[in-house]
């Protein structure tokens, strides 16, 4: 993860598409040691936990006790109200969040782990899926087994055989 931090405060020509590839807002990004990483400024608004970096505006910086508290006020949800709890969060912590503000930023964080969930998911039943057709084309010595081992030697014998065959015709 500190790679990606580093990447994102270098200035290289590709960090402007690298901001819009992370479409937005990402969850905080956490170490080891439990240390947050900046992450790259999407929006037009600096998000609740977050300040801009004074040496570039496509930089936000974490401040650690801002996203701890919001981590704190995810928890109090459960019993309380999005009203109430970002009451809590704004006079604990100094800077005014909204009921609204706070229920987008916790819905969004869900939904993104949501997707990525099922994108983990969707990659294990595609290489699953994948692999169970090779087992398939190999049993039953289909035309594919010549295309799945290509970097074989056996299947860079028999690609030559079929370039000569096809040479051999149109000649």
């Amino acid at each position: 993860m500190a790679d990606k931090s580093e990447q994102l405060l270098t200035n290289t020509p590709d960090r402007k598409k690298e901001i819009r590839r992370l479409n937005g807002w990402m969850i905080p990004k956490k170490g080891e040691n439990g240390e947050y990483y900046p992450v790259a400024r999407y929006g037009r608004f600096i998000p609740f936990g977050y300040y801009q970096d004074p040496e570039d505006q496509y930089i936000l910086i974490p401040i650690p006790d801002e996203l701890d508290l919001l981590e704190q006020a995810k928890r109090y949800l459960f019993e309380y109200s999005y009203r109430s709890v970002a009451k809590w969060l704004s006079d604990r912590s100094g800077r005014y969040i909204s009921h609204v503000g706070l229920q987008k930023r916790v819905k969004q964080e869900q939904l993104r782990r949501y997707r990525a969930s099922s994108q983990r998911n969707y990659s294990k039943r595609y290489k699953e899926a994948k692999e169970a057709a090779e087992k398939l084309e190999a049993r039953i010595g289909g035309k594919a087994t010549r295309y799945f081992s290509k970097n074989s030697p056996e299947g860079r014998e028999q690609q030559d055989e079929e370039e000569n065959c096809t040479s051999d015709s149109n000649s």
